[in-house]
């Protein structure tokens, strides 16, 4: 078993074509990309969207970039502000983009530059279902997952959402990278389990980058 806190360098991990974990890749910058979080979180505060179908999300999410996801009873949607403050996003930290472009062009994806990042924050109970990415216009550029703090087990699935899945731990600094043959896949994460974590607390937060326009 991992250790969760362990020094081991980072290295990769196939998950399918075009899908790949760089295992422990964001862990040295760990402190300073919370840090952005948590200025991102003061000045848009993380909140639970609605779904279309009128369901309250389990994950706690903010934005930032030129354009941010959400979710309310007219659809998923990218938009230039947020809908609930009418405020414009946070912009992206360079830091966020720069590990971005790193990390996607590690994977073998180059060129990649995100004007989006989602920023989901878990608590213990909280998690995503299945579904795919497929909001942006643009699907030949990557998605890029950077998870930070507790522990989670993600799903990575087929294109059909009753295709078996994988389901890997992600731990503290790694990120994943699915692209090109594997963009459209289900993925998700099954209900974070209680901890607490040195640099995070009692939470998970994922940072997800796209290209949304």
């Amino acid at each position: 078993m991992l250790d969760l806190f362990s020094e081991e360098a980072p290295w990769q991990e196939p998950l399918a074509e075009g899908a790949v974990i760089l295992r422990r890749r964001a862990r040295d910058q760990a402190d300073a990309l919370l840090a952005e979080i948590y200025a991102i979180a003061a000045q848009n505060p993380f909140a639970h969207r609605i779904t279309p179908g009128g369901h309250r999300m389990s994950v706690a999410m903010t934005n930032c970039g030129d354009l941010g996801w959400s979710s309310d009873s007219r659809g998923y949607q990218y938009t230039e502000q947020d809908n609930h403050s009418g405020h414009k996003w946070p912009p992206m930290p360079s830091l966020f983009r720069e590990l971005a472009q790193q990390t996607a062009q590690e994977a073998g994806f180059s060129g990649f530059n995100p004007d989006a990042c989602l920023i989901n924050r878990y608590e213990p109970g909280a998690k995503l279902t299945l579904h795919q990415d497929k909001d942006e216009k643009d699907l030949r550029q990557p998605i890029v997952s950077v998870s930070l703090g507790l522990p989670a087990v993600f799903q990575f699935g087929g294109f059909e959402r009753g295709d078996a899945t994988q389901r890997v731990l992600l731990e503290h600094g790694d990120i994943v990278v699915w692209g090109g043959p594997s963009r459209l896949r289900y993925h998700g994460i099954l209900p974070l389990k209680p901890g607490v974590h040195p640099q995070a607390g009692a939470f998970r937060y994922n940072l997800t980058f796209r290209r949304a326009h």
